[in-house]
């Protein structure tokens, strides 16, 4: 693995769901990143490490791409392969487990739906280096605002999130949703989430939980 970060909401929107404020403050927590030279496997917490150690050692192969990228208001640098997406980073590299859970890793389902700069993109087929100077944020970050609680409380209270594997993509989708329209319509709801599947067809009890949400988030500003 070429980094490791830990996040105690990392374990999804459901494992927050109810969670008091308290708890919520005390589950963040960031570990030094391991950054690791894929020729030899020696190990180092300093990327200025590992280039030297490159020129040092291997000076005629290419030193691993490192990528910093702004994730829930925090700035990580990590250690990724070109071809990785954003969805394996934030797994694999960050070790967020809501939007980057691995489900039809094609573009299909919408459950990796996280926001850049503002806007809803599927995280599967976002390549990380491309994400490089923009905002990333994941269902983890904005469960942890105390602004979008009244969003995850309606989401626990109209049990929207049910078996949660489509959970992340759509709640992530809900706050754009609700910045977007303010209080949006039934029908504006469903169209923006329309890219977003539910096996348990809860679709619904989405719209019910993003409209009492924006009136209390709304009604708050």
């Amino acid at each position: 693995m070429a980094g490791v970060a830990a996040s105690a909401v990392g374990l999804g929107i459901g494992s927050i769901l109810g969670a008091p404020a308290e708890a919520r403050a005390e589950t963040i927590t960031v570990t030094d990143f391991v950054y690791t030279c894929p020729l030899c496997g020696r190990q180092t917490t300093d990327y200025d490490a590992l280039v030297k150690h490159f020129e040092e050692e291997h000076p005629e192969a290419a030193v691993p791409e490192c990528a910093t990228l702004a994730i829930n208001g925090t700035e990580f640098k990590v250690q990724v392969e070109p071809h990785w997406t954003l969805r394996e980073t934030l797994l694999k590299a960050v070790g967020l487990t809501g939007n980057a859970k691995e489900m039809c890793d094609r573009g299909g389902c919408g459950s990796c739906t996280v926001l850049i700069d503002g806007v809803p993109a599927l995280s599967c087929t976002t390549l990380a280096v491309e994400c490089q100077g923009k905002q990333i944020e994941t269902s983890e970050g904005i469960a942890a605002d105390e602004r979008w609680r009244p969003l995850v409380e309606a989401y626990a209270k109209h049990d929207a999130a049910q078996c949660g594997y489509c959970t992340p993509g759509q709640f992530t989708v809900a706050k754009y949703i609700i910045e977007k329209y303010g209080q949006p319509t039934e029908e504006q709801i469903r169209a923006e989430l329309s890219g977003n599947i539910c096996r348990c067809g809860t679709y619904s009890r989405h719209v019910q939980a993003i409209q009492e949400a924006a009136a209390a988030i709304e009604g708050g500003n």
